[in-house]
């Protein structure tokens, strides 16, 4: 039994983000923790109890919810599923980590950005802290995602760091839900050849999906020296429909998905990204 975390805004992104957990595990047993947070402000949180049940009375959350569970019922019924709804209140990726010990949860699956973040930008603050500041794998999913199975993962790595064994189950795990196959991509900027702890990695990696992933998997040694619009390009031109990054390798996602152009906007926001925590 899977049990799966999904933060909700009840906006257009976080309804695409259930749709994809959804089909993405429609073959597996799974419990949805459907989880809206309402922020408290310092004010609220500073005065006792009496301030939070005034807050509920005022809140609009219940009808909210309801009205997403009424959606949620015109979906296609899975008898492998089942939804839980979650309230809570307070600093938003506090409540997280609070819900993700007390579940159990094995994965987050969020909207890449809320219906208050600019148009401008791939993820949002609550979604890059979750990612961030959260040990737990989370898929981000915006409203341009295609509701699939991804049947191409790219998974962009400068091999600088050692991919663990949580890490490669939790990478064993997508590709067997997905029935997927791997494109290990490494983007060279400079043209050197590797150090030899790259050397080591990528052949710790290689031997790993070798044995467990024979036919499905390949490496790729890509030029570039601007790395945003070099996956962006890569992205395109081999239908990739997923991506997935080690959470510890934080250089590289910051070098991927902060400050995108148009163009790479219009490409890298379509995809799902999964982060692997340890």
């Amino acid at each position: 039994m899977k049990h799966i975390l999904i933060p909700t805004d009840f906006s257009a992104n976080a309804w695409n983000a259930l749709n994809y957990a959804a089909c993405l595990f429609n073959y597996d047993h799974c419990t949805f923790y459907i989880l809206h947070v309402e922020e408290l402000s310092n004010k609220a949180q500073a005065k006792n109890s009496t301030a939070l049940k005034t807050i509920e009375k005022q809140s609009t959350t219940d009808y909210k919810l309801n009205h997403f569970f009424e959606q949620l019922a015109q979906l296609k019924k899975n008898v492998l599923h089942q939804f839980i709804a979650l309230r809570d209140y307070g600093n938003f990726t506090d409540i997280i980590k609070k819900t993700v010990v007390e579940k159990k949860i094995d994965l987050i699956i969020m909207g890449a950005k809320g219906v208050s973040d600019p148009d401008h930008i791939i993820f949002g603050n609550n979604t890059i802290n979750v990612i961030t500041k959260v040990p737990c794998n989370v898929l981000a999913v915006s409203d341009k995602a295609i509701i699939k199975k991804p049947s191409k993962i790219g998974f962009p790595t400068d091999y600088n760091i050692f991919y663990t064994y949580p890490i490669l189950k939790s990478l064993t795990e997508v590709l067997q839900i997905s029935n997927a196959t791997l494109d290990v991509v490494h983007i060279n900027q400079t043209k050197t050849t590797f150090s030899n702890v790259q050397v080591a990695n990528k052949a710790y990696l290689h031997d790993y999906l070798k044995e467990m992933f024979t036919d499905f998997h390949c490496f790729k040694e890509i030029q570039g020296l601007n790395i945003k619009e070099t996956i962006a390009t890569y992205l395109v031109e081999n239908s990739v429909e997923m991506l997935t990054l080690a959470a510890k390798n934080l250089n590289l996602f910051q070098q991927l998905f902060f400050n995108p152009t148009k163009e790479q906007l219009t490409f890298q926001s379509s995809v799902p990204l999964l982060v692997l925590h340890e």
